[in-house]
């Protein structure tokens, strides 16, 4: 027995057509759930940023083009006095000079001592957990406690670096006293802290390295110094170029070392250690007690970071580009009838 299925009546024809079938609340639901769902997911994380990143980054734009007083609160609308009176501060430039000569007594070395320490690591040793665990140790202490015991092993009468120079037969060091010194002493705190967590991120880097590179190189001849430098260095170069640029940004907001390393922390009497941050805190909260310049500043210093950031997207894709022309080709094959 045939069934029949009765046709939709043409239109024009005067027949009744039927009505679309609307869709339910739970369709309906289900619809939206597909759509909106992968949007929900991802909002805590921009709802976040955008309280804690993007709000107080608008707001010290609109505090930094007022007379903003720390005492009296806003005044009236200057825009860019506060930043030409920031620029026409002998103490801006100081500060800035101390930041990036403490940037670079401790991002250089940093980077040779981490990327070294990660070769170590990545040999075969015995505990090799325990030792990779051991130099993340200084990361973990608190920024404020190592700046403290460093400034005593720095002091310039009772200090044991000071000390331990007199053993050898060398006069001591005014660490607090002398601009350069200082660097060096602020640079060794950087470092302390920061060159076993690099060492994790390098270490990593060389772990995803093809183990057949090393070996074709063994089979070639090669020791370890050449691998390191003809097969790690070229391999983990975006990572090298990832740390460098992550250290210079964190150079130029250090705080917490030069803050805690003398009783005044204003970074020494003639302002030998006072980087920009520590200036704008100085501008803020301190003799000045504008909020206006000191929003100057942290827009001065952001601006100088986002300049970091391009530069490393330009060199990041050219690596990425040359890498990819670099590649050979595969021929294709087109395999004919016999």
């Amino acid at each position: 027995m045939a069934v029949l299925t009765p046709q939709r009546p043409a239109p024009g024809s005067g027949a009744p057509e039927r009505e679309s079938r609307r869709l339910g609340f739970s369709q309906r639901l289900g619809r939206w759930d597909v759509k909106l769902s992968p949007y929900l997911y991802i909002s805590p994380f921009f709802i976040l940023f955008a309280v804690t990143g993007l709000f107080p980054l608008a707001y010290t734009a609109y505090v930094s083009v007022h007379d903003w007083s720390l005492l009296g609160g806003q005044g009236e609308f200057v825009g860019l006095q506060n930043f030409s009176d920031v620029l026409a501060q002998p103490t801006f430039w100081k500060s800035l000079g101390n930041t990036l000569s403490i940037f670079v007594l401790s991002s250089v070395p940093q980077v040779i001592i981490a990327i070294t320490i990660a070769a170590l690591l990545d040999q075969n040793l015995r505990s090799a957990t325990f030792w990779r665990m051991g130099v993340l140790i200084p990361y973990v202490v608190a920024p404020v406690a190592v700046s403290m015991i460093f400034g005593r092993l720095f002091a310039d009468q009772y200090g044991l670096i000071n000390s331990m120079l007199g053993v050898i037969g060398m006069d001591p060091i005014a660490w607090h006293g002398d601009r350069l010194a200082s660097h060096v002493a602020i640079a060794s705190i950087v470092n302390y802290r920061w060159v076993g967590y690099n060492a994790l991120i390098f270490l990593a880097a060389m772990q995803a390295v093809p183990r057949e590179l090393y070996e074709a190189a063994v089979i070639d001849g090669a020791g370890r110094v050449r691998q390191f430098f003809s097969i790690t260095v070229p391999q983990i170069r975006a990572t090298i170029i990832f740390v460098v640029i992550t250290s210079t940004i964190g150079g130029l907001q250090i705080f917490d070392e030069v803050r805690m390393f003398d009783a005044t922390g204003l970074g020494g009497p003639d302002r030998n250690w006072m980087t920009t941050v520590l200036y704008l805190y100085d501008v803020a909260w301190g003799n000045q007690h504008s909020l206006g310049r000191a929003s100057a500043v942290a827009w001065m210093l952001f601006l100088l970071i986002v300049l970091i950031g391009v530069v490393n997207f330009l060199i990041t894709r050219q690596i990425s580009t040359s890498g990819a022309k670099s590649r050979p080709k595969r021929k294709s094959i087109t395999r004919g009838n016999a």
